[in-house]
């Protein structure tokens, strides 16, 4: 086992010469906002500030209010229906399902009660003095404020405060259903709705405000804010890493890492997520936290590059992640749905294939991937049913190949395959985006860390199995397709995957001197899979030499173009390995 004590839990982007200092603390946030206030002309002042899901709502709103002092407070959950109208809009959206909704079209304006609005704007018409309009829908209400204040909240924090029951869905009072109902309603509903009002109110901001530590608020100028995004798409960077606990989880994080040793385990490190991982932007010493998909919002064109963004628009493609079994148990059987069942069923553009590349293995280490030749599929579908129904086991190895794993093996899972990852494994899941749509088929009779039993979707799964994909053709087209395509003075360069019917494309390069790489028009994302420390560096100084530890996740625009990668520190001189992923682009 590879350690690295000194794996990044916090990488930070240095922005440089901003036009404004961040403000920490909301003494200092109030010195700013009355400077600002008082360039104004007038004794009238129109203030909104408007919340993204996930905020502590009432304590933002109760600070907010000491701090402007307004004449005429407007909280907008008082002008959106009633609780049982909103679930009734939504509710085609969200479904009767346990787990899968429909990606959401509504809108902000389809929750908001017009006539209640009609009646709030006529008293701020009325309002001879300081008027201050705080909430969801806020910039609606009052389109065009003296000061506007954008209240942000990455989807990770906002998962947490879900677990401790501190936040509500948007409309409803609803932080006792718990985080699997609640999560449920953020990811198909209420994100879908925010992001839109996000992206429309943007270019009105005049301050960002980060309440991720509310005893420690910060807030940015709008205008610095979009100098950090603007500097962040011309240089490598990583977004903030988080760990979680599950039901097979492993020990192999915990110790090479140095993660907290309270969990009993840790089952993933979602590591490269933009939807719901943060990205720390240093102004000083103020770090600033802002959810890293406001990058691929409002720089999608420099991060993601012309042919991907015209494929994806405002969507981060690629995914990476860590699924650690190493002294754990199996994950679920599963499979992913093909791209014309998850566009016909929720609503999205395209589907969650994915592989796994062995970062590290035990001698047991096994992938379970790809069905076994001439099995019946009614027979493996009732079985399925039976141990659903009765909890009996279902039969895993008479149905599903188990093939052996080792380290920097790269096994491919197109959608529709049948597949997980064995006990004992240490997995670099590379995947396209859409994260949650992975259908359960059998959980080895185990429940969630709640006590509860995990979600089975055997039905939805059924739909999607390709059931000609058995013995030989998973040997011969999602195992190890390994090819060299390159090779020069101190490196080689390997294609690894994936498969046909997967937009990912990945690069292994072994490497003891300097790489050249270029990003081909498209976002590349990296883990150091072999060796203790490279550096990236630009051959041109347009970004500082930026360092990488075993195991650490890293972006790099598509702006940057030319890049070089190098082993660095303990290991120069050494052979280091990266794996690298981008959006196959030519046919």
């Amino acid at each position: 086992m590879q350690f690295n004590s000194n794996f990044n839990k916090t990488p930070h982007i240095d922005v440089k010469d901003p036009k404004d200092a961040c403000a920490s603390g909301w003494k200092a946030i109030a010195r700013q906002l009355k400077s600002f206030l008082g360039q104004s002309s007038g004794p009238r002042r129109l203030i909104v500030v408007e919340t993204y899901q996930g905020v502590h709502y009432e304590s933002l709103s109760k600070e907010i209010q000491k701090l402007m002092e307004a004449d005429l407070f407007i909280d907008t959950s008082t002008m959106l229906f009633d609780e049982s109208r909103i679930r009734e809009i939504i509710q085609p959206d969200l479904t009767d399902d346990r787990v899968f909704g429909y990606m959401s079209r509504l809108r902000m304006e389809n929750l908001i009660d017009h006539g209640k609005m009609k009646i709030f704007r006529k008293s701020i018409e009325e309002s001879a003095s300081t008027v201050l309009v705080y909430g969801y829908g806020a910039s609606i209400l009052c389109p065009d404020p003296d000061l506007f204040i954008y209240a942000d909240m990455a989807r990770w924090e906002i998962q947490m405060r879900m677990r401790a029951g501190e936040v509500d869905n948007i409309g409803v009072q609803n932080r006792s259903e718990g985080i699997e109902k609640q999560y449920k309603h953020g990811y198909f509903v209420d994100w879908r709705i925010c992001d839109r009002l996000k992206k429309a109110s943007f270019p009105a901001w005049n301050f960002v405000l980060d309440t991720t530590k509310g005893d420690e608020p910060k807030m940015l100028s709008a205008e610095s804010f979009r100098e950090g995004l603007r500097q962040a798409v011309n240089r490598p960077f990583s977004v903030v890493p988080f760990f979680d606990p599950g039901p097979w989880g492993g020990q192999w994080m915990k110790d090479t890492f140095s993660l907290d040793r309270e969990p009993d385990n840790y089952a993933w490190c979602f590591n490269c997520v933009p939807e719901e991982n943060s990205l720390l932007l240093k102004y000083g010493d103020c770090l600033f936290e802002t959810p890293s998909i406001n990058l691929v919002f409002f720089r999608s064109r420099e991060l993601l590059g012309d042919p991907v963004h015209a494929r994806f628009g405002d969507e981060f493609p690629i995914r990476f992640d860590y699924l650690d079994t190493m002294e754990g148990g199996n994950l679920s059987l599963q499979v992913h749905p093909l791209t014309e069942y998850i566009q016909d069923t929720f609503g999205m553009n395209y589907t969650q294939d994915e592989s796994y590349y062995m970062l590290d293995a035990g001698e047991d280490a096994s992938v379970y991937l790809g069905l076994k030749k001439g099995i019946d599929p009614s027979a493996m579908a009732d079985e399925l049913r039976q141990a659903e129904a009765s909890g009996q086991t279902f039969d895993v190895l008479k149905h599903v190949e188990n093939w052996p794993a080792k380290k920097h093996d790269h096994f491919l899972i197109p959608g529709g395959t049948v597949h997980c990852s064995g006990k004992n494994g240490m997995v670099l899941e590379i995947s396209a985006t859409p994260y949650i749509f992975t259908f359960k088929l059998y959980d080895w009779g185990r429940v969630n860390l709640d006590g509860k039993p995990r979600p089975i979707n055997i039905e939805h799964g059924l739909k999607n199995i390709q059931w000609e994909r058995s013995t030989e053709w998973t040997k011969k087209n999602l195992i190890n397709r390994i090819e060299k395509t390159g090779e020069g003075e101190g490196w080689t360069e390997e294609k690894t995957g994936l498969h046909e019917r997967e937009f990912i494309e990945t690069r292994r390069h072994w490497f003891s001197k300097s790489v050249e790489h270029h990003t081909g028009g498209g976002v590349n994302v990296f883990t150091l899979v072999e060796g203790d420390e490279i550096v990236v560096e630009s051959p041109d100084a347009s970004f500082d030499p930026f360092i990488i530890r075993y195991a650490e996740t890293f972006i790099v625009p598509a702006a940057v173009e030319k890049y070089t990668i190098r082993p660095h520190g303990p290991s120069e001189g050494k052979k280091c390995a990266t794996i690298k992923a981008f959006v196959r682009v030519n046919p």
